[in-house]
């Protein structure tokens, strides 16, 4: 049987087999023969104390035979024409929704309202140097979704390792390294994700499965609670069961499903400013060095306060990234980060935002949708601050909490470019107020942290849906529509890649259970 080993070793060693297997056979007082094999279950980094080291997991084989581990990922089956469901974006719980249905034999369809990676490119462009936004394909709609360009972190709080493991296992499948698979925190790369997604694009085309894009959901029919028929660009399409995975940013999906009558509710979400600051500044913080070397990776933090009973935390936080212009419509202001596989840019960014509840919300005006009013009015006055443009209004972190416009700025890797403004004048009252005792905690944890030198960008309002769509826990069915199934972050059922990409799965087996259960009812 294999043995497990818990080894140390320095940076530079950390990835290079040979040293790994000389660790191994020094912790287990062997000689160098009887190790037959041994391989990496585990890999993260111990910044304790000095000098900073890697620990491992290993599983170890001696004297007996050598075999490598066998990683379980999506495979096809015979498609059988006679089922389809209908799937209603193609960001990542589309995605694994669409390979889901290809493993259990059924043909998805899918319907994507942006464009392919390579054409989206264009988009993005225009969005950055030319402050266009085409409301259709942006950083959040499109190809892949947002997980496309949004730096490809693999985080996830699911308990469903299985699952968990799943996805990663097919990432690597369609080209992702390897190294996600044992890495403690996995990582892509915006730079790598294309390709990925290509491949699963055209896995899904060449096993029976129907992509469109540029096609948007415009219209439902119900009868007798269920969805009889879809409306794409205005073209009607008989429907039998609906996957909806439209992402935390198709508002006017919310729109419709409101109009239409079928249930959704506001969600408490969180909302705030990106902060960034020069990389060596947290590297110098984490690793307690004043140079990490060539063999550590850029440092990243994971920080959470509670200011006066409500939360303000980091999020998606983006060693060596870039903030990227994140507005799905005219007239509104949103960043995100996201880092290239290398992360390799000077600056360090994360969300730091703030707990909204849905007592902050004004529902008895807007009902379900005052999360998304809310989002709405704080993005146009970010919009109006940066000069209408896509400039955001951005301000020093220390001249924040001290309620001070910044003289100057310092430079930033958000390429629209940056306006002096004084924040307060963006955000409500309680949001301000609750961001800056938040970055004074933080300041006391993480002394240089707290700096001039750290530049706030507003506006970051896009961490998860403001709406959940409800749905049957065990079913996956919307509560009142029978053939709806409601999936991802757009549904409030995920929070990132992979946690969207589970739930994805999930909805396409459900989808397969309720069917069989209808056919067993009608026999």
């Amino acid at each position: 049987m294999p043995d497990i080993v818990e080894i140390f070793l320095k940076p530079e060693h950390a990835y290079d087999d040979e040293e790994i297997r000389k660790a191994v056979v020094s912790n287990k007082h062997i000689r160098a023969d009887e190790l037959t094999g041994c391989h990496v279950i585990r890999r993260s980094i111990d910044a304790r104390k000095k000098p900073i080291q890697y620990f491992l997991r290993v599983e170890v084989f001696i004297n007996e035979p050598y075999s490598l581990p066998t990683y379980p990922s999506l495979e096809a089956k015979t498609i059988n024409p006679d089922k389809a469901v209908h799937i209603i974006g193609f960001g990542p719980a589309g995605m694994f929704a669409a390979l889901k249905c290809i493993e259990l034999g059924i043909k998805p369809i899918v319907f994507e309202r942006g464009k392919q990676v390579k054409e989206r490119r264009r988009d993005l462009a225009k969005l950055t140097r030319e402050h266009v936004v085409n409301p259709d394909s942006n950083y959040c709609f499109g190809e892949g979704g947002a997980g496309t360009y949004s730096d490809g972190k693999l985080y996830t709080r699911s308990k469903k390792r299985g699952d968990l493991n799943l996805v990663l296992n097919t990432l690597v499948k369609f080209g992702a390294p390897k190294t996600i698979l044992t890495d403690a925190h996995p990582h892509i790369g915006t730079n790598k994700l294309p390709l990925i997604i290509e491949n699963m694009r055209e896995f899904i085309l060449q096993n029976g499965g129907d992509i469109h894009f540029n096609s948007k959901l415009t219209d439902l029919e119900l009868e007798n609670d269920t969805i009889s028929a879809i409306h794409v660009n205005n073209e009607r399409i008989p429907c039998e069961q609906l996957i909806l995975a439209t992402g935390h940013s198709a508002r006017d999906i919310f729109e419709l499903l409101h109009k239409k009558s079928i249930a959704i509710e506001a969600k408490p979400f969180a909302l705030g400013v990106r902060v960034e600051h020069p990389q060596k500044i947290i590297d110098q913080i984490q690793y307690k060095c004043k140079d990490r070397g060539d063999f550590l990776p850029p440092a990243s933090y994971s920080l959470v306060q509670q200011v006066n009973g409500r939360g303000v935390y980091s999020f998606c936080m983006c060693p060596g990234g870039i903030i990227a212009p994140c507005a799905t419509d005219v007239e509104e202001v949103v960043v995100n980060g996201w880092s290239p596989s290398k992360r390799d840019n000077p600056y360090a960014n994360s969300g730091m935002v703030v707990e909204i509840k849905l007592s902050d919300l004004d529902i008895d005006q807007y009902g379900p949708l005052a999360g998304v009013e809310f989002q709405k009015q704080i993005e146009y006055k970010s919009w109006l601050m940066g000069g209408k443009t896509q400039k955001v209004p951005g301000q020093r972190l220390i001249d924040f909490v001290q309620k001070k416009t910044s003289r100057d700025l310092p430079k930033s890797s958000y390429i629209p470019g940056v306006v002096s403004s004084n924040l307060w004048d963006v955000f409500p009252d309680f949001v301000a107020k609750t961001l800056r005792g938040g970055l004074k905690a933080f300041g006391k944890k993480m002394p240089a942290y707290y700096t001039n030198d750290a530049l706030l960008h507003a506006v970051e309002s896009r961490t998860s849906s403001p709406v959940r769509i409800p749905r049957d826990k065990e079913s996956f069915q919307h509560l009142k529509v029978s053939n709806l199934f409601p999936s991802g972050e757009g549904a409030g059922y995920a929070g990132g890649i992979v946690s969207a990409a589970i739930d994805g799965m999930r909805c396409a087996e459900a989808t397969v259970r309720v069917a069989d259960k209808s056919q067993t009812a009608k026999s």
